[in-house]
C-alpha cells in the first residue's frame, strides 16, 4: 500500500498478487545486495521509483550525473540534463534528446502524456478517448496539461482525429486528468530512512557474500570471490552519441548599461558587428499593452548588455532616459543593413512598433530556425532549444520574477537579477543561431522554407496582429443575455424530463439519472466502469430519448457563451477598440498558424449562434469585411502529389469534385449522382486525405464496416494514382524518418518505424496528411506575403485583419472594393503553380459571418 492507493483505490487493482516463487528471491537478494557493500533503501508507502527520483533529484542540484536503469517508461519524466536513463531490455541509453526521439515529446511533458493517456498496467485511467497520438497532438500542439486546460478552445484546431469533439471530452474528465498527474508523478520528496549523501557504496563483507553465494549455489560467483578476482562490471560506453555532449564553457561577459558613455560604447559596437541579437524586456505578454523597461543586445557568443531605462521600484538606482535611448536605438533598429536576430522577434517588432520604431533588418529568429529544422523535436520558446541544442539550462522568467499572485513585472524586478537575465536572452539567442543555422543550411529546401515563407511571413502577421479585427462588444452581450435565458430554460426543460432537479454539468449526477432512473441503455463505459455521459453517447442517445438531445444543447450553448460570447467583449482593447489576438508561426507540427487570446482558428461556423458570434465582427464605416477562402485546398494538393489523370481533369475542367468522385466510385453519371451518393463520397475525399480507414469511414457514414471497405476499394481502383501516392509516401516516411510538403518543409515522424502497430498506423496516417495541410499551409502563407507587399505597393488603405485555415480576411473601404476583390483572386490563385488550378471564393460583407 502506498500513498498512490489513497488518492485512488483502484490504483494497480488490476494487478495479480506477485507469484510466491518471487516473493521467496527479495529476501536473499537484499541480503546480497547489503553484503556487496551497495546502500539499500527501504521505506514504506511509497514506491521505488519514488526513491530513485529522490535520489536523483537530489543528486541533480549537486551536479552530479546520472543513470537510472529501469525499463520502466514512467522514469523518463526523470531525464534532465544531468539524468539519463538506461533501457535494461535493450541497453539503449536515452538522454532528453533521446526521450524526445522515442516519444515524440520532452521528458517534462512525459507526466502530462500519462495523465492524458493513462496507465493499463498501472490502472491509472487517463481521459477516456485519449490515445497516443491524441495525447500528442495536444501536448505537441498547446503544451502540458494546465496548457491544455486553459486553451480547451484550441483543441479542435489540431490535426488529430476527434480533435473537433475533444474539448468536450477533456472538460468532462478534467479531474480524472488531474488525478492520473499526480498518480504519475514520481515524488523526489521521500523522506529518506538514510541521509542522501551517505550513499555511499562499503566495502564488501566477502565471508557473508560467500555463504550466501553457497547457499544459493552461484558456482561461478563462489569461484570468483575464493580466487579473490572481482565481479566483472561493464562500463557504461558515454561515447555512444546517446547521452548529449555539453557545449565548450562560453566566458560570459555581461554588462548593465547605465551611462551615456558606456551606451555609446555598445552603439558602436551594435555597428560593427555582423549580426546583432536583440531582445526587448517589457511590462506585459500583451503586444499592445506592454511598455518597453530595457532593450538587450549581444554582438558575439558571451559578450551581452542590457540598458535599462524602466526599472522604477523602490531604490532602483538612476537609468538612462527612456526616450534618449529609444532616439539613439532607433536608427540601428530600422537600418536594413545592421542585421538582427531574435527569439521570436514578432513579439519584439510590435512592442517596439508601439513606441513609434520600425524594426528592420531581420536576418534570423532562432525560433524559426529551430521551427523549420524539425517542428517535433523540442518546443520552440528559447528555454527548449537552449536544452536541446545547447545543453544549457537557461534563466527562467519566475527565478527573477516570482510565480503566480506574487510575480512581479519585470519593471519591478531588481537590476541585480534583471541585468543577467536579460542579458542572458541575448547570448542565448545568438548562441542558438550559430548551432541552428549551420543545421538548417545542410538542407537547400529547409533554407528556401526559412527565407522564403517563414521569415517574410513574420513583419506581415505582426502587421495584421496590430491591425486587430473591429467588433461589437453590444451585439456579444446581448446575445450573452439570450443565451443565459436559454441555457435556463434549457435546465429547466432537462429536470422536467428527469423529474427532479441536477447539476447538467455533473457526470456522476447526468448518469444517475439518465441510466438509473430513467433506465436508458448503458452504451459505453468510463475506466472506472461508471456508464459514460461522454458527448458521442448523448448523440446516439438523442436519436431515441428526449433529455439527451436538451443536455447537447445545454452543452453547446454554454460553451459557445463562456469561450466567446462573455470573453470576447473583455479582449476589446480599450484603445483601439478591436481585438488583438497572437498568431503562432511554431504552433503546430505541419506548418499551420495557430493563434490564441483569443482562437479565431475555432469560432464556430455550423451553428446559428456561432454564425451570430462571425456577425459581430464588423467592419468599420464606409468599409466592407472582404474573405478569400481557397476551395477545397488540400484535395487539390493530392491532386498535384498523386498526380493522378481522373483527379487532374476533374480540377482542371472546374467540375464539382465530390459530385465526380460519387460518380465514380458509384458508376452513375454525374447527372445521376444523389445527395447521398455525394455525402459520402465527400466524406472518402476528405477521410482519405487523412488516412481514414474503414473503420473510421463505416462510423462517420454510419454504414457497415465492409461497406465502407468496398467504398475504399472502389474509389482506389478509379482513383489508382492516390493509391500509388499513399503506398509511397508509406515507404519514403519509413526509410527517411520524415516527409515533405512541395516546398521542402519537413515533418519528421519518430514513430514511423514504431514496433508499436497503433503508434506506426499513426504515423503513417500523418506521413499521408501532412505534406498536403503542411503545402496548404505554405501556399497561403506566401499568398499573405505576397498580397501584403501589393496593398503597401499599391498605397491602399486596405488591410489584412485575420487568417483563419485557408482564409483570409480583409478589411476594405467600400472604393477599393472591385480593385482588391479582383487583385486578391490574382494574387491568391497564382501564389504557386500547381498541377491543378487554386480557386479563390470571396465573400462580401458588412460582417465577417455575411462575407465567409
Amino acid at each position: 500500500h502506498t500513498f498512490r492507493n489513497d488518492l485512488y483505490d483502484q490504483y494497480k487493482a488490476n494487478r495479480d498478487a506477485m507469484p510466491e516463487d518471487l516473493a521467496a528471491q527479495i529476501k536473499p537478494l537484499h541480503e546480497m545486495i547489503r553484503a556487496m557493500g551497495f546502500p539499500l533503501v527501504l521505506q514504506e508507502g511509497v514506491e521505488a521509483d519514488d526513491i530513485i527520483g529522490t535520489i536523483s533529484e537530489f543528486a541533480t542540484t549537486k551536479k552530479h550525473d546520472v543513470l537510472i536503469s529501469t525499463g520502466d517508461k514512467d522514469i523518463a519524466q526523470m531525464v534532465n540534463e544531468h539524468i539519463s536513463m538506461e533501457n535494461t531490455m535493450t541497453n539503449t541509453v536515452m538522454d532528453r534528446a533521446g526521450v524526445i526521439e522515442k516519444f515524440g515529446i520532452p521528458p517534462e511533458l512525459i507526466i502530462d502524456y500519462l495523465a492524458l493517456l493513462g496507465d493499463k498496467s498501472d490502472n491509472i485511467p487517463g481521459v477516456p478517448g485519449v490515445g497516443e497520438k491524441t495525447a500528442l497532438g495536444l501536448l505537441q500542439g498547446i503544451g502540458g496539461l494546465d496548457a491544455v486546460y486553459k486553451n480547451l478552445d484550441k483543441v479542435a484546431d489540431l490535426a488529430f482525429r476527434g480533435a473537433k469533439t475533444m474539448a468536450a471530452k477533456l472538460e468532462e474528465h478534467k479531474e480524472q486528468a488531474y488525478l492520473s498527474y499526480k498518480l504519475a508523478t514520481i515524488k523526489t520528496d521521500v523522506d529518506m530512512p538514510l541521509a542522501i549523501d551517505q550513499l555511499q557504496n562499503s566495502t564488501a563483507d566477502k565471508g557473508e557474500l560467500l555463504a550466501l553465494f553457497k547457499e544459493m549455489e552461484f558456482k561461478t560467483w563462489i569461484a570468483e570471490l575464493e580466487s579473490d578476482e572481482p565481479i566483472p562490471s561493464t562500463p557504461l560506453d558515454t561515447e555512444s552519441g546517446a547521452i548529449a555532449k555539453p557545449q565548450a564553457p562560453v566566458e560570459k561577459n555581461y554588462q548593465t548599461v547605465l551611462t551615456q558613455s558606456h551606451l555609446d560604447t555598445w552603439l558602436d559596437k551594435i555597428k560593427a558587428a555582423e549580426l546583432v541579437a536583440i531582445d526587448t524586456e517589457t511590462t506585459s505578454l500583451d503586444y499592445m499593452q506592454a511598455l518597453l523597461v530595457g532593450v538587450s543586445i549581444a554582438v558575439k557568443p558571451g559578450e551581452a548588455a542590457y540598458i535599462p531605462f524602466g526599472h522604477d521600484y523602490l531604490g532602483a538606482p538612476k537609468q538612462l532616459d527612456k526616450d534618449a535611448v529609444l532616439a539613439q536605438l532607433k536608427p540601428i533598429l530600422e537600418d536594413p543593413s545592421i542585421k538582427k536576430v531574435g527569439q521570436n522577434l514578432k513579439y519584439d517588432m510590435s512592442v517596439l512598433a508601439q513606441h513609434g520604431i520600425q524594426l528592420a533588418g531581420l536576418a534570423f529568429d532562432t525560433m524559426l530556425e529551430s521551427y523549420v529544422l524539425d517542428s517535433v523535436a523540442t518546443r520552440h520558446d528559447m528555454d527548449s532549444p537552449a536544452d536541446h541544442y545547447l545543453d544549457e539550462t537557461t534563466t527562467s522568467f519566475s527565478d527573477v520574477a516570482g510565480k503566480g499572485a506574487t510575480q512581479l513585472t519585470f519593471n519591478q524586478v531588481a537590476l541585480e537579477q534583471a541585468a543577467p537575465y536579460a542579458c542572458e536572452d541575448a547570448d542565448i539567442t545568438l548562441r542558438l543561431h550559430e548551432a541552428l543555422w549551420p543545421q538548417v543550411a545542410k538542407h537547400p529546401s529547409l533554407v528556401n522554407v526559412f527565407t522564403d515563407i517563414e521569415l517574410p511571413l513574420l513583419p506581415v502577421l505582426s502587421k495584421i496582429e496590430r491591425n486587430g479585427a473591429l467588433v461589437d462588444g453590444t451585439q456579444l452581450f446581448h446575445q450573452s443575455a439570450e443565451l443565459a435565458e436559454r441555457l435556463a430554460e434549457l435546465e429547466t426543460q432537462a429536470w422536467d424530463l428527469a423529474g427532479q432537479q441536477f447539476n447538467l454539468a455533473s457526470p456522476k449526477q447526468l448518469g444517475e439519472i439518465l441510466f438509473e432512473k430513467l433506465e436508458i441503455p448503458v452504451l459505453k463505459k468510463t475506466a472506472k466502469g461508471a456508464p459514460s455521459t461522454k458527448e458521442e453517447v448523448l448523440q446516439e442517445l438523442a436519436l431515441d430519448y428526449p433529455l439527451p438531445k436538451v443536455l447537447l444543447e445545454h452543452r453547446g450553448l454554454a460553451k459557445l457563451k463562456s469561450t466567446y460570447t462573455d470573453k470576447l467583449p473583455t479582449m476589446i482593447n480599450s484603445l483601439t477598440q478591436r481585438i488583438h489576438t497572437s498568431y503562432h508561426q511554431a504552433g503546430t507540427a505541419t506548418g499551420r498558424l495557430s493563434s490564441s487570446d483569443p482562437n479565431l482558428q475555432n469560432i464556430p461556423v455550423r451553428t446559428a449562434e456561432g454564425r451570430r458570434v462571425r456577425q459581430a465582427f464588423v467592419a468599420p464605416q464606409d468599409s466592407r469585411v472582404v474573405a478569400a477562402d481557397y476551395s477545397q485546398i488540400e484535395l487539390r494538393i493530392m491532386a498535384h502529389l498523386s498526380e493522378d489523370p481522373s483527379l487532374l481533369s476533374a480540377f482542371a475542367a472546374g467540375e464539382d469534385i465530390h459530385r465526380a468522385t460519387a460518380a465514380e466510385v458509384f458508376a452513375v453519371t454525374k447527372d445521376k449522382v444523389t445527395s447521398d451518393m455525394r455525402r459520402n463520397a465527400k466524406a472518402i475525399n476528405f477521410g482519405l486525405i487523412y488516412g481514414m480507414s474503414a473503420f473510421g469511414l463505416a462510423r462517420q457514414l454510419n454504414i457497415g464496416r465492409k461497406q465502407a471497405a468496398e467504398y475504399i476499394e472502389l474509389y482506389f481502383e478509379r482513383y489508382p494514382g492516390v493509391q500509388n501516392y499513399m503506398n509511397t509516401i508509406r515507404h519514403t516516411a519509413a526509410e527517411q524518418g520524415y516527409v515533405e510538403t512541395v516546398f521542402g518543409r519537413r515533418l519528421y515522424l519518430p514513430e514511423i518505424n514504431s514496433r508499436n502497430g497503433m503508434r506506426r498506423q499513426a504515423a503513417e496516417r500523418t506521413a499521408i496528411n501532412a505534406p498536403m495541410q503542411g503545402t496548404a499551409a505554405d501556399i497561403i502563407k506566401l499568398a499573405m506575403i505576397q498580397v501584403d507587399d501589393w496593398l503597401q505597393s499599391s498605397n491602399l488603405q486596405s488591410r489584412m485583419i485575420m487568417q483563419v485555415h485557408d482564409e483570409l480576411v480583409l478589411e476594405v473601404p467600400s472604393s477599393e472594393l472591385d480593385r482588391v476583390r479582383q487583385g486578391l483572386t490574382d494574387l491568391m490563385e497564382n501564389a504557386v503553380s500547381l498541377l491543378v488550378p487554386l480557386v479563390v471564393d470571396i465573400g462580401v460583407g458588412d460582417s465577417w459571418d455575411e462575407a465567409h
